[in-house]
């Protein structure tokens, strides 16, 4: 008998995203587990990665990649809920590990058809999600309104579902519900890469992952004007539209020629690129409830590349990280001249080599992806030890359509 499948279902990431596959699928994977990770078919920039196109492989990193036609927007997501349980439930899963709220009520009626146990996964703040797309004349009226439904949503499946894991400490208030709930972070996975060796000179800056205004993308052509010599080198794609006037900007500014747009890249190469620049840029946008409680791939990754990092002073699991290990700058990142003064102060390349050191160290052991990774695996041996056999004599047939 082949071992238990263990399902992630995804409604909306992409089949090969980071935090699914390469590094909670790989953590499981590597435990002796089998997996597949069933995700929407994205076409266009989200194909194969976060911002990349190209075809999705059988498998990587030991988990198995299954892609369905994706749904159109949030109505076609809601709407296509039913379709996506049936598909996890054909697949007989032992365990569906579920990763966006739509997926989650997927994974408890796909539990209903097939005896899986369910594990949901959060990787952000839901509740405010919904807060831009509201009109901003009713966004204070109605804004609350939808946070506390969403709330009820996310509580009411975390006391149905097995298990809770978190991506980041700020979100366990939602889920207190739960009858399991640990903390799984997005903290560095090791690659195998050179770090920096900081010399003298003007500094290269580096901003990784997504491009968008609340992220701080347009601020970046009026900070390079403050920085006479800086460059700048991007390592994603904008996904946002605003692509378009972050070139202006930087245009009419006369900095165009000291930006180098390099587009999404896989994590190697990405790291590979970070250890040839000076400071990592993390400029989340003040007003945004995932800025705050946000804790990215990037920050790790600048910290693996010796480099040291200028972040937002109100985002505070980020702020946390960088003080415990002293890696970085905690500036108002809402202001270009407070951001310009910090590259000045880190103009020094002795303090980016000692800043960026104590964050590669700390990248590599305090804020390393091991503990993360022993603590899933823990879970899930507990889980399936306590289980009741997965498919019950009286679950209903799976009649998978469309």
């Amino acid at each position: 008998m082949s071992e238990p499948l263990l399902l992630m279902l995804s409604a909306a990431h992409p089949a090969t995203d980071v935090r699914i596959v390469a590094k909670e699928g790989a953590a499981l994977a590597a435990a002796g587990f089998r997996l597949r990770h069933l995700a929407p078919r994205l076409s266009g920039p989200n194909s194969t990665g976060p911002h990349s196109t190209g075809a999705v492989p059988e498998s990587l990193h030991g988990v198995a990649l299954e892609t369905f036609p994706a749904p159109r927007g949030w109505a076609g997501r809601l709407r296509g809920i039913p379709a996506l349980a049936r598909r996890a439930a054909a697949l007989r899963p032992a365990v569906i590990h579920a990763h966006e709220p739509d997926s989650w009520l997927a994974a408890l009626l796909a539990a209903r058809r097939c005896g899986a146990l369910v594990v949901l996964d959060v990787h952000e703040h839901y509740p405010s999600r919904l807060d831009p797309a509201l009109p901003a004349v009713l966004r204070p009226l109605v804004a609350p309104l939808a946070r506390a439904a969403m709330r009820l949503a996310c509580r009411v499946m975390a006391a149905r579902a097995d298990a809770v894991v978190l991506a980041k400490d700020g979100l366990a208030a939602d889920f207190a519900s739960a009858r399991r709930s640990i903390a799984v972070r997005n903290y560095a996975t090791p690659v195998e890469v050179t770090p920096r060796l900081h010399a003298a000179g003007p500094p290269v800056l580096l901003h990784l992952g997504a491009l968008t205004a609340s992220r701080g993308a347009l601020l970046l052509p009026a900070l390079l004007a403050r920085l006479p010599g800086a460059r700048l080198r991007l390592v994603g794609r904008f996904t946002d539209g605003s692509e378009a006037e972050f070139w202006d900007r930087a245009r009419a500014l006369g900095v165009a020629g000291r930006i180098e747009a390099l587009g999404w890249m896989e994590r190697e190469a990405a790291l590979r690129v970070a250890a040839e620049c000076d400071i990592g840029l993390v400029l989340f946008q003040p007003g945004v409830e995932n800025h705050r409680l946000a804790l990215p791939h990037k920050l790790f990754d600048c910290m693996l590349a010796g480099l040291p990092v200028i972040v937002p002073d109100f985002a505070e699991e980020v702020c946390a990280v960088v003080r415990e290990a002293d890696c970085g700058l905690a500036v108002d990142v809402a202001e270009v001249p407070r951001i310009a003064e910090a590259v000045r102060v880190l103009a020094d390349p002795a303090l980016r080599a000692a800043l960026g050191a104590r964050g590669r160290q700390a990248a590599l052991r305090r804020f390393g992806w091991a503990a993360e990774a022993a603590r899933l695996v823990r879970l899930y041996r507990g889980l399936l030890a306590e289980a009741v056999p997965a498919t019950p004599a009286s679950a209903e047939p799976v009649r998978l359509s469309g």
